[in-house]
């Protein structure tokens, strides 16, 4: 690849566009990947974060210290060391004071620092004060033993370290979130406890996989009580791959026949959660509530009250609705993207995680024990000067006090100082010397010694290094550690009621005109035909069911539609065209409207002869095209749908416009969901395209039952043993009525 950078004439540099933008933004895009968005693996912290921190220390402001204004310390983070926005610092600043964001707090908050139905609500920081909690110890304790590298700051007055000694993977105690250029991080957090079980585990057996690990650590461990409902084979594959989803839902339990839901997953608001509630509420999609109400205070944090309308309300079925369709339930993002040992961002699985912060925590006890080791052989070195010097004090004296320059006479005349301790020598008190006993420095000797020989065997020995680190994981975890908050429970899947299931249970009466129009009255007791109709329209049909059922409408192409009881507009108007809300073929109508159970049985037939049985569930469609459920020979008509009452050995009952009467039992027909049917009754051949004759009308007849036949003005009523002259097969022609009765209008029985 050829250089593009040139010089012009006055030297200045010189580089096409593309590739200064391309460089400025990879430049940029870096910057926010390491120093801005992603933690690394060793403190868990972002740079800001750290700076925060290390400021706080160097304030003095440590977990026994007296509380210092916030403004103070973001002023230090400001003008030393993160010059950004106050008011990011600020965020970032709180977000480490909430307890009920941060899993383990690192900064003792106080004044308003938030709630958890607002995080944002805490006051300026002119009004908060702060210092560290105990567990911040655990990232600030080592920092001056030698164990960390330093950097200028941005000004280059000041040095900062580049990262803090944390003594705990915090990286996975307090999790982390950021979005970076083309990356970013979601990571949950742990409880102590178990996490440093999976560090010693990993420590007495390198070769460990994610799922030995997953036995110590199985599952995450949010700052608020929820439950944890992600199955553990879920909660293994996302520890295994490093990202994937989990889910955390509210805990509640019953008092009283009440519901009081006691814990809510992380970052969700209970006054956002009983908004969401209301507004199902309000539009009458909860009628088995009640009430609600919110009754946290400080006693009890989180209190939510869910008063069921009756006894006879399935609680558990409520709540699994509630989980479904509010926050009661929050799914979580996991996405264990961070800064590795390497300076490199990427994804780790838990083993990477443990296994880099194990090599990050080894290298750090080793320079924190070689900085001891240096400090206390030149204190060894120091004391051997001075025990020299002490037994020869005269001639140190007198050496004092006649030369100008008494370090090289010392020197020279005591052979066994070096420079740095005859300077030493030279600095101490001559009070301070005259009181020396050599008792005193041997036993000092003995003690460093003794020491030393203890730092240089661990130094040398890794077993002994690895047992070390293994003890003080131990000791901090019994200081800093706490029992579990958010319990893993295996739950049944969440699942709204549907529709009908929370709507209103009311009787209705669905009306449907001759020209489609619909409406919905309230009761049973409703004479539909006295009802107000357009001009031109007329009552065709009525339908008796519940709101809370589904009304299907049948159009004469064969097509069924569906629409919920309580959607349909009030029958104190002339109601509105199915037509607006529904979409059938051109040129179709409306011929009936049906409001029975979905387990109920349904004859459908056409006048050509044809039909079968359908449940009432499998004319549920979708609302607007519907769905093809009765296929009609060419010229042939819809007959209006007829429930089969569950009786005994029922029969069917034909009749055509020529007055043939065929009866046979309704078991003969097929149940199908859809299709053209099988033969009810036989039917002359068209000629010219138009039938001769059709099917008038139908019946099912119960077994002893009589058969009336209305014709004109007249009745004729069939008793059952005359019924038996016309039974035949199904599809038979059957049998002409008697004259007179041979133009039928209607069939009903008795």
């Amino acid at each position: 690849m050829t250089d593009t950078l040139t010089y012009n004439a006055e030297g200045l540099e010189r580089q096409p566009l593309a590739v200064f933008t391309e460089k400025a933004y990879l430049d940029y895009s870096m910057y926010v990947i390491l120093d801005r968005a992603l933690p690394y693996v060793g403190d868990g912290l972002k740079p800001v974060q750290r700076r925060i921190l290390y400021a706080m220390s160097e304030l003095g402001l440590s977990a026994a210290a007296k509380f210092k204004k916030s403004a103070r310390t973001v002023g230090d983070v400001l003008g030393k060391f993160h010059p950004h926005g106050d008011s990011a610092c600020y965020e970032a600043m709180v977000l480490m004071a909430q307890p009920f964001s941060y899993r383990y707090p690192l900064i003792d908050g106080q004044g308003n620092w938030g709630s958890p139905d607002n995080p944002k609500s805490f006051a300026a920081m002119r009004y908060t004060e702060s210092r560290l909690t105990p567990y911040a110890e655990l990232l600030l304790g080592e920092l001056d033993q030698g164990t960390v590298d330093w950097q200028p700051n941005f000004d280059g007055t000041l040095e900062e370290p580049k990262l803090l000694p944390a003594r705990l993977p915090n990286l996975l105690l307090n999790g982390a979130s950021g979005i970076a250029v083309g990356m970013a991080t979601d990571i949950p957090s742990h409880n102590l406890r178990e996490v440093a079980r999976a560090c010693i585990h990993l420590l007495d057996h390198p070769d460990a996989t994610v799922a030995d690990l997953n036995v110590h650590v199985p599952g995450p461990d949010f700052a608020t009580a929820g439950e944890v409902i992600t199955t553990p084979a879920e909660l293994l594959k996302i520890y295994e791959t490093g990202s994937g989803s989990l889910r955390q839902r509210a805990r509640y339990e019953v008092e009283q026949g009440d519901v009081i839901i006691t814990a809510l997953p992380y970052q969700v608001s209970g006054e956002r959660l009983m908004e969401q509630i209301a507004a199902q509420f309000n539009t009458k999609k909860l009628p088995m509530i009640e009430d609600f109400r919110d009754e946290s205070d400080h006693e009890f944090p989180t209190r939510l009250v869910i008063v069921p309308r009756s006894n006879r309300v399935d609680i558990e079925r409520l709540m699994l609705h509630l989980f479904a369709t509010t926050d009661l339930e929050r799914s979580y993002r996991v996405n264990m993207n961070l800064v590795a040992g390497n300076g490199r961002p990427r994804v780790m699985d838990l083993q990477e995680i443990l296994s880099e912060w194990l090599t990050f925590r080894t290298a750090t006890v080793r320079r924190r024990l070689e900085h001891r080791l240096g400090k206390v052989l030149d204190q060894l070195h120091l004391l051997e000067g001075l025990l020299t010097a002490y037994l020869n004090i005269d001639e140190v004296i007198r050496i004092i006090r006649t030369q100008d320059e008494p370090k090289p006479v010392l020197i020279e005349r005591l052979v066994a100082l070096s420079d740095t301790q005859a300077e030493y020598v030279l600095n101490t008190r001559l009070r301070q010397l005259a009181r020396l006993e050599e008792m005193k420095i041997r036993g000092e000797q003995a003690e460093l010694a003794t020491e030393r020989d203890q730092l240089q065997g661990i130094l040398g020995d890794e077993g002994r290094l690895k047992h070390l680190i293994r003890d003080e994981i131990i000791a901090d975890a019994a200081k800093y550690g706490d029992a579990r908050r958010s319990p893993l429970v295996a739950r049944t899947a969440a699942a709204a009621l549907n529709e009908t299931e929370v709507s209103p249970s009311e009787p209705v009466t669905v009306v449907l005109s001759e020209k489609g129009w619909v409406r919905a009255a309230k009761g049973h007791e409703i004479d539909a035909v006295a009802l107000s109709y357009r001009s031109g329209d007329q009552f065709l049909t009525a339908a008796r069911l519940r709101s809370n059922q589904i009304a299907v409408f049948l159009d004469s192409t064969g097509r069924s539609y569906c629409l919920p009881a309580h959607t349909l507009p009030s029958a104190r108007g002339q109601g509105e065209p199915l037509t607006g809300r529904l979409d059938p073929p051109k040129g179709a109508n409306f011929v009936a409207v049906l409001g029975e159970a979905p387990q109920t049985r349904l004859l459908l037939a056409s006048d050509a002869g044809y039909g079968f049985i359908v449940r009432m569930e499998e004319l549920y469609a979708k609302p607007k095209g519907g769905k093809a459920v009765l296929a009609l020979p060419a010229g042939a008509r819809v007959l209006p749908p007829m429930p089969i009452p569950d009786l005994l050995n029922p029969r069917l009952a034909a009749v055509t416009n020529s007055g043939h009467l065929l009866v046979f039992p309704v078991a003969d027909l097929p149940e199908m969901s859809r299709g053209k049917g099988n033969k009810i009754i036989a039917i002359p051949a068209a000629k010219g395209g138009d039938w001769q004759d059709w099917v008038v009308a139908l019946a099912v007849v119960r077994e002893g039952g009589s058969l009336i036949i209305a014709s004109g003005k007249r009745t004729f009523t069939l008793k059952p043993a005359d019924l038996g002259l016309y039974q035949d097969e199904r599809g038979r022609r059957g049998k002409p009525l008697p004259r007179g009765f041979q133009r039928v209008e209607e069939l009903t029985t008795e």
